[in-house]
């Protein structure tokens, strides 16, 4: 499975999936993290958490533990 916190920085990807359950997911959702939404990762910070990416024109950090939730293509 690949996921967003395996996407290499400057890639942008679809989301395919989006693993997970209640407040975790919903939180994913309310960013714009939804089915078929391109995502580009700008960055990942030196220590590898937070992950800073572009979504719907919108700049978002995501830790990386939510990232490999969401499953791309």
């Amino acid at each position: 499975m690949n996921t967003l916190k395996n996407t290499p920085v400057g890639s942008t990807v679809k989301v395919k999936k989006l693993h997970g359950e209640g407040a975790i997911k919903r939180r994913i959702m309310d960013m714009g993290l939804t089915k078929g939404t391109a995502v580009t990762v700008r960055k990942v910070a030196p220590l590898g958490d937070p992950l800073e990416l572009t979504v719907r024109g919108y700049e978002l950090s995501l830790r990386k533990a939510d990232a490999d939730m969401i499953e791309v293509e």
